[in-house]
Formats: C-alpha cells, sequence, structure tokens
C-alpha cells in the first residue's frame, strides 16, 4: 500500500492549519458525480454554485455553513399518493450531499431553486484588518509615499538628513 506523506511540508510552515487540512481532505476525498453542479465565478468577489437537483423542492434540500464548510444535503422527503409504475426511471431521486470548503472571507449571501437548479450564491467581503498594508522600514512613510513607492525602498526628507 503507498502511502503519501505532507509531514515535509508542514514543518515549514506556520499559521496553516487549515491549509494542511485541505490537502489532507483532498488525498482522501471521494469523488463524486451526483448531483453535477458548476461553480462560477461572476466579477471579482462574487461566485455561485448551481446544483442540479431535477425533481425536488425546496423542502427537500438542505444548506448549512459551519466552521467554513457549506454542506447541501438533498433527498426525496415525500412519497407521491398515487402509485406510479416506471417504464424507465432516469431522473435519480437518491439523497445526496456536497460540501464545500469555503476560504477566508467567504460568505453565503442567498439560494433559490428555478427550474430544477439550486442556485447558491457567495461573495467574499475581506475586512478592513485582513487587507494589506505597506509596512515601513527604518520609520514612517506617508501615505502618499506607500503607494507611489515600490516595498523596500526608503525615501528619505532632505531636511531629516
Amino acid at each position: 500500500m503507498n502511502t503519501l506523506s505532507l509531514a515535509p511540508l508542514f514543518r515549514s510552515s506556520i499559521g496553516f492549519d487549515r491549509f494542511n487540512d485541505l490537502f489532507e481532505t483532498a488525498l482522501r476525498a471521494e469523488s463524486t458525480t451526483y448531483p453535477p453542479y458548476n461553480v462560477e465565478k461572476h466579477g471579482a468577489d462574487d461566485y455561485r454554485i448551481v446544483v442540479a437537483a431535477a425533481g425536488l423542492q425546496d423542502g427537500d434540500l438542505d444548506i448549512q455553513v459551519e466552521r467554513e464548510v457549506l454542506t447541501i444535503t438533498g433527498g426525496r422527503r415525500e412519497k407521491t399518493a398515487d402509485s406510479v409504475q416506471y417504464l424507465h426511471q432516469g431522473i435519480a431521486q437518491r439523497a445526496f450531499k456536497l460540501s464545500f470548503r469555503l476560504a477566508d472571507h467567504i460568505e453565503v449571501t442567498g439560494a433559490k431553486l428555478q427550474n430544477g437548479l439550486l442556485s447558491v450564491d457567495l461573495v467574499r467581503r475581506i475586512p478592513d484588518a485582513a487587507k494589506p498594508r505597506r509596512i515601513a522600514i527604518n520609520g514612517e512613510v506617508s501615505a502618499e509615499a506607500s503607494v507611489q513607492s515600490r516595498p523596500n525602498v526608503v525615501t528619505l526628507d532632505k531636511d531629516a538628513a
């Protein structure tokens, strides 16, 4: 039996626990093909997951976000009152569970079921505290200089010298 160890990668990383978990999950994940789904990008910070949910209604689906994992579960919960004899049943009615690990600052903004497609809308909202900021080297750099200068370039004021 072949095993793959990612321990050498983890030794040199600090604070990347979720990233490490992502690798481990990907290595042991079972690929699911049901139901088919798309992951779409609409603009810089807007995403959408579209799941084919043929024959399902709102009450047959459940969407949850827990610990940065989006889970979509579904399945036929109610049986029809009349007995139907299928000559061919090509529309799958089995239960399913899809899980998506969300990146930092990704929020679920809504979901809708229309024409047999479940659309889950996502948006990336980065708080100001998490946005990149420039760190001055050996002194303070003005806001104008920090925007115009290159990283690691220190500009000296003539009066200060």
